[in-house]
């Protein structure tokens, strides 16, 4: 016997398996017995040869033969997909499968961007992930997801990255900071201040460690913290200054929870980019979305800045 002979059906049961790590969970999601589920990955190892999956109590897990094979399951669906979505184009459908990965930052207005698409393209089927940079490059290498929105592009001639908006940022207080009423805040006076940061390799870490370098004064190293959201409700909480994306506090400054303060050489204005694999052939429904973002993503972000409140009155330079 070989793999080379199992069915579609055994594959998806399979997968349903290693996803639920419970033979009778992946039975309840199919629709189907225990007993037939567990006959079905026993003839599966038996063509393979090797244990698929390992049983520890009620908890299963994959052998490194059932990673393998979970890995070439995970082909196969997407390959039928791809195929399914080329038919459908030839068709002159608009539908497929949008599978979509943001970094953190990005998930303020990504949504924004993907409801104003489906408005669009009502039938197509969108899966977003929300993940830090360096897990969403492993998903674009790893051809997991068609797309992905970042600040920084990853490096390198293997990804394709085109900037569709500006992503400008800034430091911001709670808004009965002393220095929120201050004009022209130099740089070197912002860093004596108790600060909360990013943790390393964060895209918005390293353009505040940027820019105080080249302002000329050592970045603060506060208090790290891996969301912006936890960030944003210390500085609300009144824990320190925090330099941020400004896309990411939109409603905090609406609400006046938050305030952006006038530093010096800020704002710097960054892009965001929408990326791919440069070997990888597009769905018809993702290079939609490709196209959408250039074309409109700029507009659609710059409305969401646009609806702040006004900032408070400045009265008197910093020291």
């Amino acid at each position: 016997m070989s793999i080379r002979q199992l069915t579609l059906r055994q594959l998806r049961i399979f997968e349903s398996v290693a996803v639920e790590r419970s033979f009778s969970r992946a039975a309840e999601r199919l629709h189907l017995t225990q007993p037939g589920v567990s006959m079905h990955v026993r003839d599966l190892e038996a063509r393979a040869g090797l244990p698929l999956i390992e049983r520890l109590g009620r908890r299963c897990d994959l052998t490194e033969a059932g990673r393998e094979l979970l890995d070439a399951a995970r082909n196969v669906s997407r390959a039928l997909e791809e195929a399914q979505q080329r038919i459908d184009a030839l068709q002159g459908l608009r539908r497929g499968r949008l599978d979509i990965a943001v970094i953190s930052t990005a998930k303020y207005f990504a949504p924004r961007l993907l409801a104003a698409f489906q408005t669009r393209y009502p039938a197509a089927s969108i899966r977003l992930a929300v993940s830090n940079r360096t897990q969403v490059i492993d998903q674009l290498n790893e051809n997991q997801v068609d797309l992905a929105i970042m600040g920084r592009p990853p490096e390198g001639s293997e990804m394709i990255a085109t900037a569709f908006a500006d992503n400008p940022q800034v430091v911001v207080a709670p808004p009965d900071h002393p220095l929120v009423a201050a004009t022209s805040i130099d740089p070197a006076r912002v860093v004596e201040e108790r600060f909360l940061v990013r943790e390393p390799g964060s895209g918005t870490r390293l353009t505040m460690e940027r820019f105080f370098r080249d302002a000329g004064v050592a970045a603060p190293a506060g208090m790290e913290m891996a969301s912006n959201e936890t960030i944003k409700q210390a500085v609300m909480a009144g824990m320190g200054l925090s330099f941020l994306s400004r896309h990411t506090i939109d409603l905090e400054i609406e609400t006046g929870r938050i305030a952006v303060l006038d530093v010096r050489g800020l704002p710097i204005v960054r892009h965001w980019h929408v990326a791919h694999r440069a070997d990888k052939r597009l769905m018809p429904i993702a290079e939609a979305f490709r196209r959408f973002a250039l074309s409109e993503g700029a507009e659609l972000l710059a409305a969401g800045v646009d609806r702040r409140r006004p900032p408070p009155k400045k009265r008197a330079p910093s020291r």
